[in-house]
């Protein structure tokens, strides 16, 4: 297997959707931008002309000698695994301790998942995140309740983040062509969270369960946190949420008051675990 399939690149070439994504990404000429995945610099280049800095993470060390010697000045390229950067870190070093930065990236497909929670998990220097993904993982990062593909994940970034779904990239666009069509979004964070959460791992593992089998009650998947149905009918009779609706019927809020509910009813697992970070 060559390394461009093992890392799952499709480089994107046709500028004007380069243009495209650039427009949504509003580079200002005092910003420093945070790119992923850069691989030969389609997206690079024209956009490191508009803002003040751009920094570049890209694995492939087959890639880097181009990179470097096609760079402006104010690029700098780093090789390194993103999924093992701090980016918080990264951002406060290249951009300022006060920085809120704008991540922006055609992103591999086999890491899309995987950092698509770390942004969720680096806080709050990522204003701003701009992904060319695969569109099924961009339908559930978007979707709203009612939708067969509202997911844990679709919750958990609608509750920090301003999720928008721009355009799709058909296959063509890219080199080689993948065999699926992607769509670029935006993730914008909002100045506080649309609802507190109070145990935000906690919280993690309960949608975790709730959405298990989209086939039964949300109160049968619950059952697999050791909750007594008992307490699962209370607490969902306490948001007006019938015993037989399913977890993909049910808004933002109230399924943050129904966690709140049963953590003040009974123990619940505190920590994400089982492998939610790869889920979305």
């Amino acid at each position: 297997m060559s390394q461009r399939k093992a890392l799952g690149q499709h480089f994107l070439t046709q500028r004007q959707i380069l243009e495209k994504i650039i427009r949504v990404i509003d580079p200002r000429q005092d910003e420093t931008i945070f790119e992923v995945g850069p691989g030969r610099g389609a997206l690079t280049f024209p956009l490191a002309a508009r803002c003040a800095k751009l920094v570049a993470i890209e694995k492939d060390p087959a890639l880097i000698p181009d990179l470097l010697a096609g760079k402006p000045g104010n690029v700098e390229i780093i090789e390194g695994d993103v999924l093992q950067t701090n980016l918080g870190e990264l951002i406060r070093r290249e951009a300022g301790p006060s920085a809120k930065a704008k991540v922006v990236g055609n992103l591999p497909y086999s890491i899309s998942s995987p950092f698509l929670f770390k942004i969720l998990d680096e806080g709050e220097p990522i204003a701003l995140g701009v992904f060319l993904l695969q569109k099924e993982v961009a339908e559930r990062v978007a979707a709203g309740p009612g939708s067969k593909k509202y997911a844990p994940v679709s919750i958990l970034f609608r509750l920090d983040f301003e999720v928008r779904r721009h355009f799709e990239v058909a296959p063509a666009s890219f080199s080689p062509p993948p065999r699926v069509r992607s769509t670029l979004i935006s993730l914008t964070r909002r100045e506080s969270p649309l609802f507190a959460v109070s145990n935000p791992g906690g919280f993690r593992r309960f949608l975790r369960a709730a959405f298990a089998e989209r086939r039964k009650t949300l109160a049968n998947n619950l059952k697999r946190l050791g909750l007594p149905a008992g307490v699962v009918g209370r607490a969902l009779a306490g948001q007006s949420l019938a015993e037989n609706v399913r977890a993909e019927q049910v808004e933002i809020g109230p399924f943050v008051a129904l966690y709140a509910a049963l953590r003040a009813a009974a123990p619940l697992p505190e920590s994400a675990g089982g492998g939610i970070k790869q889920e979305t």
